[in-house]
């Protein structure tokens, strides 16, 4: 069972607990951008040819922790517009194998865990049970419902009374996203219909409320039995965004290259024509 959240102080404040600070901390995406720096690392191993030409830096195993990260800092960017009656928590490991929960938030309308999912220019269509990318199934509707019955589980035993969280799909850059039936317990959103979702719903939690369930959820005990070493955001956020300039630079010498060859054989074919 997790550890009882220690009760407020004399002036009702709540003191956290030494150590727990990184937890808080957690960038945005943090446990995809530590995946795809283990498998790929942030330098430039291409050759001066393939630099020149913009060769993809990214192969296959390394391209969705790279698109992941991009949707979660994408959605963390929009949660940081909450004010600070809100707690907004990244990257939450949970469970004993290397699971986390995209972003965790407490608030006065409720308790929330986010699953992130980035689908550029995809049209999406989800109904009932089904979530389908361009006519693909995934499973995200059941991988949510877990998610949220296992973080209201673990706050409940934290603050030691029940805790209902509420689970959500944010899609990230989709070219259209079809809600042909509402599911019952997770609702499928776009980046833009997010704020308006968590803060436009009924308030049920009191301020105090809000600092015990926010308390709780900072204390990596509370996710995990044996929490893991957390490393340092700034130091992943750092490198990762090292890696992301490689991949941009890239992608606009592919697209100058691209762009370069039509114009050269126009030239080419106007120079050849008679006057």
């Amino acid at each position: 069972m997790s550890a009882a959240v220690e009760p407020p102080d004399a002036e009702g404040g709540y003191t956290e607990p030494e150590g727990l600070g990184l937890l808080r901390r957690r960038a945005p995406g943090q446990s995809v951008m530590e995946e795809l720096l283990e498998v790929r690392g942030n330098r430039d191993t291409r050759s001066r040819a393939a630099r020149v030409f913009g060769v993809h830096l990214l192969d296959a195993a390394s391209r969705p922790w790279y698109w992941g990260a991009l949707g979660e800092r994408a959605v963390g960017r929009i949660l940081s517009a909450l004010g600070p009656e809100w707690t907004v928590l990244h990257a939450v490991p949970v469970g004993e194998k290397s699971a986390d929960i995209d972003h965790v938030v407490i608030g006065p309308t409720g308790v929330f865990t986010l699953n992130t999912k980035r689908h550029p220019g995809q049209r999406i269509w989800t109904a009932k049970g089904t979530f389908l990318v361009a006519g693909t199934r995934h499973p995200y509707i059941r991988n949510a419902e877990h998610e949220a019955a296992r973080a209201g589980k673990l706050l409940s035993a934290a603050v030691r009374h029940s805790v209902t969280a509420e689970a959500a799909i944010v899609v990230v850059g989709a070219q259209q996203v079809t809600v042909k039936e509402i599911h019952k317990s997770v609702t499928v959103l776009t980046e833009g219909q997010l704020l308006r979702w968590i803060t436009r719903r009924p308030v049920i939690h009191t301020e105090q409320q809000v600092a015990l369930l926010a308390a709780a959820a900072a204390q990596p005990s509370t996710w995990r039995r044996t929490p893991s070493e957390l490393r340092d955001p700034v130091e992943v956020a750092r490198s990762f965004e090292a890696l992301h300039r490689l991949v941009e630079q890239a992608r606009r010498r592919r697209l100058g290259w691209l762009l370069a060859v039509p114009a050269a054989t126009v030239a080419s074919a106007v120079g050849a024509l008679p006057f």
